[in-house]
């Protein structure tokens, strides 16, 4: 069901697990009963899971009730184990019950088939009436034994007036039984060209129905694998050190705060910075960066990474629900239960399907009993059957949920995490990539490239005055003088006095009696302090793409410093391979013309727009959209809020953090460019899968349901036969879940 509430993925969410569900049809039921319910925002259900996710402060009484009363049954999950644990338990009893039904069926079915095949006679006549007879109540039994669900279920939906697959299967086998049984009760009723029986077929059907169901149930298993994969990140037991010592204890009983230690070939527990020691740690299952960190006292380490080499100990920061993995498998969840624009129609078309095939089938079989050839009965029961059983939409339900769990668990393994699985349809599609710079295609970590000194200055003593103007300031300029005074080991033993920020030209400040200016040229020209000596060096340093501030001291010249945020070390390489992709490059940045121009050209980027501020970055963004564009949205999640929030599609780079992750559609755990790319390439992937499904659920039942309706029959004499259909049926969705599982080994192309 399309849903016009926006999810707020803070909202309170409630993981109910379901049991009855068969085809689109009973999703869009469970989905209307959910939304049916007080204080319910929206609902996702999963038919490829077997899962609803709901949004709200709903009762949850009411909500399992409401779903009874739909005619499926639920149970809430607690959290993520326990939803494995139910899941696992629910499929592992669903292949066994399935496999035994099918192989009780087509035993039965088997066996009367191959009884017709070699010379046994297959019609009721006065003298054998009651052997059919007692075969019909054989086949009866075995019919309730294994497929006892499909009647149950379309029984429980008659009543409700609905209509699912299951109603199809009841009605095609239940109608293949009767009619036979009727023809065994009273041939004598019949023609003699009207007495064939037809009881191999309906259990036939159900055992091959069975077949198709348990294979489906395997797939759907392997779907998940990618986010089973990530749960079993978490160690169970974890060693603390405390008053007491050191000692093991349970992953819940962890506390933040908590002091933990860690060696080499430990699963990092939860969240936390580290006290003391080093190790390299291997985060390829949260980033997809194959090569392993080191990390050092104050680093952060996640839960779910793997120590390769080290010991160490770290500090709980983080615990329980509250970890980044935690998060991480939160937003999978939920973005494999949501809906692409693309399968919110393949619903709609669902939830009429059923009633439409009725009435096809219906009206086929008239037609083949009014103007069919002799015996009209049992044409015309043989193309109710066929129809009935081939159209079920099984294929259908499963087109797009099964590729949106393949498509978003293959991302969470390749680092990247999707918000909702509209945001992978919207991506597929986009052919503008606006970058910021600072951050994203840079390092953010600015460095001092150069240094001149001008009227006797020392580069110490410049640098020095330079430095402790710059004490306890936090932006990126004063944190690249302070680097590199740490370098040339100058102890700062004087205060700033008198310090004032200057918007938009530099700060101010005594230092050792000294008046310190320190800023771009406009300051100098407003203090009247001729820089021209430092004209050429700033002309230089600027081309390159340099950050070039004046230091003056008492109204001097006394140095200048380039500072410059250099290219991360792939992003020449990624930008490249964006271009073979064909997409628009833009950088939007709030520096000066000159300096991101110098960076566009060494990246390769087509477009620059500079000097925007971070609240006029959404304006861009909108009259590129108004140009006609799908522009992706690529920052860091915090400054670019409002332009990542206009974008068709918003792409977080680098950080993980919350904040980014309630910003943006897609997050990339690793700081590459190239996750840009994978991102988008899987995007392409997954919506190309997605329609291959659709593509194969539609056209089998737009080819098959004619075939099924016997529409060959007067060009080529071919009618075909109601247990070929339930075959083709179970095939149908064994291809499509098979196809969706393509994704899981998904490799973007460098």
């Amino acid at each position: 069901m399309q849903q016009t509430v926006q999810i707020d993925d803070r909202a309170e969410q409630t993981t109910l697990m379901l049991e009855g569900m068969s085809c689109a049809a009973c999703v869009r039921k469970v989905e209307k009963a959910l939304l049916a319910v007080p204080e319910v925002a929206a609902a996702q259900v999963n038919l490829a899971e077997n899962t609803a996710l709901v949004y709200g402060n709903g009762d949850v009484e009411l909500m399992l009730q409401a779903i009874e009363n739909a005619g499926y049954h639920a149970e809430v999950v607690e959290d993520e184990n326990s939803r494995r644990e139910k899941q696992n338990v629910q499929a592992e009893h669903e292949i066994n019950q399935r496999k035994w039904q099918s192989i009780v069926a087509l035993i039965v079915g088997f066996g009367l088939f191959f009884w017709g095949i070699f010379g046994g006679t297959t019609v009721a006549t006065a003298e054998n009436h009651w052997n059919w007879v007692m075969v019909g109540l054989i086949v009866l039994v075995t019919m309730l034994c294994t497929g006892w669900h499909f009647f149950e279920r379309a029984w429980k939906n008659l009543l409700k007036g609905n209509a699912t697959m299951d109603t199809l299967v009841a009605l095609g086998t239940g109608v293949a039984w009767l009619f036979s049984m009727f023809i065994s009760l009273t041939p004598d009723f019949f023609p003699d060209g009207s007495r064939h029986l037809y009881f191999e077929s309906g259990v036939m059907i159900i055992g091959l129905i069975n077949v198709g169901k348990m294979l489906e149930a395997k797939a759907k298993q392997r779907s998940s694998k990618a986010l089973e994969r990530l749960l079993d990140l978490t160690p169970k037991t974890t060693r603390i050190i405390d008053e007491l010592g050191e000692r093991e204890i349970p992953l819940k009983d962890v506390k933040t705060g908590m002091r933990i230690r860690l060696q080499t070939g430990d699963r990092v527990s939860v969240d936390g910075i580290v006290l003391q020691g080093s190790g390299w740690i291997d985060e390829s299952m949260l980033t997809g960066e194959p090569i392993p960190v080191q990390k050092q006292e104050g680093d952060k380490i996640s839960a779910g990474t793997l120590v390769t080499d080290g010991a160490l100990q770290f500090r709980a920061e983080q615990v329980g629900n509250k970890t980044m993995l935690a998060n991480i498998i939160r937003l999978v969840r939920q973005a494999q239960s949501s809906k692409p624009e693309i399968g919110q129609l393949a619903d709609k078309i669902a939830g009429i399907f059923v009633p439409v095939v009725i009435c096809i089938a219906v009206f086929a079989a008239l037609i083949w009993y009014l103007v069919g050839p002799e015996p009209q009965i049992s044409y015309a029961l043989v193309v109710l059957t066929t129809v009935l059983i081939i159209a079920c939409p099984c294929a259908l339900g499963l087109a797009t949920p099964m590729s949106i769990i393949g498509g978003v668990g293959r991302a969470a393994e390749l680092g990247i995490l999707v918000r909702n699985a509209d945001a992978l349809q919207k991506a597929s599609n986009v052919d503008t990539i606006v970058f910021d710079k600072t951050g994203t295609l840079t390092k953010g970590e600015p460095k001092v490239t150069a240094l001149l000194t001008f009227n006797h200055f020392d580069e110490s003593v410049a640098l020095e005055y330079a430095a402790s103007i710059e004490q306890g300031a936090n932006h990126p300029i004063a944190k690249a003088v302070l680097s590199l005074a740490q370098e040339y080991n100058l102890n700062l033993e004087h205060e700033p006095e008198d310090f004032r920020t200057l918007k938009g030209l530099g700060v101010s400040a005594k230092v050792d009696q000294q008046n310190i200016l320190l800023g771009n040229y406009t300051l100098l020209q407003q203090h009247n302090i001729d820089a021209s000596a430092a004209n050429r060096f700033f002309q230089t340093e600027s081309e390159k793409g340099a950050t070039v501030i004046f230091l003056a001291v008492n109204n001097v010249l006394a140095g200048v410093f380039a500072i410059r945020d250099p290219l991360r070390e792939d992003s020449v390489e990624a930008i490249q391979r964006l271009h073979k992709q064909g997409y628009h490059l833009i950088m939007l940045t709030g520096d000066q013309e000159k300096t991101a121009q110098a960076i566009a050209k060494e990246a390769g980027i087509d477009q620059v727009i500079a000097g925007i501020l971070p609240e006029g970055k959404a304006n861009v963004i909108r009259q590129l959209q108004e140009q006609g564009g799908k522009v992706v949205m690529v920052g860091d999640g915090i400054n670019d809020a409002p332009a990542l929030a206009q974008a068709d599609v918003s792409i977080a780079i680098g950080s993980g953090s919350d904040i980014a992750i309630e910003t943006s559609e897609l997050t990339l755990m690793r700081h590459s460019i190239h996750a840009v790319a994978d991102a988008l390439a899987l995007a392409k992937g997954t919506l190309h899968n997605m329609k291959q499904n659709l593509f194969f659920a539609f056209v089998y039942n737009v080819i098959c349901i004619p075939v099924a309706a016997g529409v060959f029959y007067p060009l080529f004499g071919f009618l075909l036969n109601p247990m070929f259909g339930g075959a083709a049926m179970a095939c149908s969705s064994i291809t499509v879940a098979t196809n969706a599982n393509r994704l899981l080994k998904f490799q973007p192309k460098d």
